[in-house]
């Protein structure tokens, strides 16, 4: 027998006291299992209670702020608007600024009678020659704005641009026979003040001269100084890539230069804190401070662009554009084009790629062109017709990273020899590279136009055209006007123009398509 069953039978009872032990021992080990699972089973709906209320809580906090606590006032924008003055003049001037701090662009301009404007308007000069607006201004109550103008008569004034008090108002110290050459330059803060100071070129016997005012109390900085050259307007403040400030004008077929330092120092005797950089005093010849320029023609204007590792210049002349490097002032490229007779302008015809607007000829020969900023190669080119005089072309960048043109021109082609100003319409057009077969005819003017700017009033959701118009002489008063027009609402009513044959899509899916565009303003 085995060994077990033979256990079994000598020992009957042994079996059976085994099995009642285990049965005795199952219910003290399913207590303490029980009591063991009591807390975690506790945790688990604590942890579900916890859950639900939070929940609870962000659907009440949701709520409050959707239904109960009012949306914040936000400013209803019109479409369009316009505003007249009767017997009045204005000048060639436009900019935009948050005045009443409602984070919508406002419009300021110049003009000369004695009607009231919207937000504020002061007496400021009798004709004015050169404004700059936006120049950081120290208070008391702190940090301001201020609106600069130079009159012609001679007076020199400064406004807070957010309630058009006059900060300082004092005579200009110009001489009888001064020209004042265009614009008027901000210059860093060489006083100590705490404001940039201003810097003022004049034109007196086919010589300029420099005058340097305070940007705080408006008082002169120094004396009068000669940078003896006989440059004309269009001067641009440049910072090189050692961080040094020069003056740049045009000088005939040259390029002209004078560090800011060098000139605070003359027209002072002090030291100045400012640098010059050595390389660009190497360029610059030391008797004369001038860069020859390949180019049959004068220099007209000067822009500084974006280039590699710094700014660039552009260098314009009537039958040629040169892009120096920022640096060593070397030529990146030369595009030659009879009769380039505007300041061109810049905006992105490919994704994040600047290109550079080029406009040249007049009349039925006029041409548009972009070039791509970085090689000087045509992207794109337009022949629209236009007359001498005509507003300046403007863009504006769209969030998918390129931009909407915006360009003058005849209403439609006529005949050369009845191409008369009083006898013709100025059109607003308008392009974007998504559609490069497409232009949209958005506005017709007959009025004489001063001046025209496209701009962001909004972020991303408010472009605007902005046009003032008058009589063409500070001479003759008329009706002066300013309009703006939304640009969204222009593209709805405009008229399609197709430059090519062959396109797809409908009219009214081109102006649908552009009307959708959103805008975002320059980083």
């Amino acid at each position: 027998m085995d060994s077990k069953d033979l256990e079994a039978e000598i020992h009957p009872l042994k079996k059976e006291d085994v099995k009642l032990q285990e049965n005795l021992g199952d219910p003290l080990k399913k207590e303490e299992n029980l009591n063991s699972a009591s807390p975690q089973s506790r945790l688990s709906r604590c942890r579900t209670v916890a859950l639900f209320l939070s929940l609870f809580g962000c659907l009440l906090v949701v709520f409050v702020i959707s239904f109960i606590i009012p949306c914040p006032d936000r400013p209803v924008s019109e479409g369009m608007w316009r505003v007249n003055y009767n017997t009045a003049v204005t000048y060639d001037f436009l900019a935009t600024k948050d005045i009443n701090r409602d984070r919508v662009q406002d419009v300021i301009f110049l003009y000369k009678n004695t009607n009231s404007s919207i937000l504020w308007e002061r007496p400021a000069a009798q004709d004015g020659a050169l404004v700059l607006c936006g120049i950081p201004h120290p208070r008391d109550s702190g940090a301001s704005s201020a609106c600069v103008l130079v009159g012609r008569s001679g007076s020199f004034i400064a406004v807070d641009l957010f309630t058009g008090e006059t900060l300082w108002n004092h005579p200009s110290s110009f001489r009888r026979n001064a020209s004042i050459l265009s614009p008027l330059i901000q210059v860093p803060d060489l006083d100590a003040d705490g404001a940039p100071d201003l810097l003022v070129l004049t034109q007196e016997d086919k010589e300029v001269n420099s005058y340097i005012y305070s940007g705080s109390t408006g008082h002169q900085i120094g004396h009068r100084g000669s940078l003896g050259v006989d440059g004309t307007s269009g001067s641009l403040l440049y910072v090189t890539r050692a961080g040094a400030h020069y003056i740049l004008l045009p000088c005939a077929s040259s390029l002209c230069g004078h560090s800011v330092k060098g000139v605070y120092e003359t027209v002072t005797g002090r030291d100045s804190p400012l640098r010059r950089d050595p390389s660009w005093e190497d360029v610059l010849n030391a008797t004369n401070h001038r860069l020859l320029v390949h180019s049959s023609g004068a220099v007209h204007y000067l822009m500084s662009v974006p280039g590699k590792g710094g700014e660039d210049l552009l260098l314009v002349s009537p039958d040629s554009c040169v892009l120096l490097e920022g640096q060593e002032l070397a030529p990146r490229w030369t595009f030659s084009a009879p009769q380039v007779l505007r300041k061109p302008i810049l905006g992105h015809y490919k994704p994040d790629t600047l290109a550079v607007v080029v406009e040249n000829g007049t009349g039925i020969d006029r041409q548009i062109r972009l070039l791509d900023l970085s090689t000087g190669a045509v992207l794109w080119i337009l022949a629209l017709p236009g007359l001498p005089g005509y507003p300046p072309s403007a863009s504006l960048l769209t969030a998918d990273h390129r931009s909407a043109f915006f360009f003058w021109g005849l209403h439609e082609l006529v005949g050369a020899n009845q191409m008369e100003p009083g006898d013709t319409q100025h059109s607003l057009y308008m392009f974007h590279p998504t559609l490069p077969g497409v232009l949209l005819e958005l506005a017709n003017v007959s009025a004489n136009i001063v001046a025209f700017q496209a701009a962001l009033l909004e972020p991303g959701r408010h472009a605007a055209c902005i046009l003032l118009t008058g009589p063409a002489s500070p001479d003759a008063p008329g009706l002066v006007s300013m309009a703006k027009h939304k640009v969204q609402d222009l593209i709805l009513s405009s008229r399609v123009v197709h430059l090519t044959e062959g396109g797809a899509d409908s009219d009214q899916d081109i102006r649908d398509r552009l009307s959708r565009l959103r805008y975002r303003s320059e980083a």
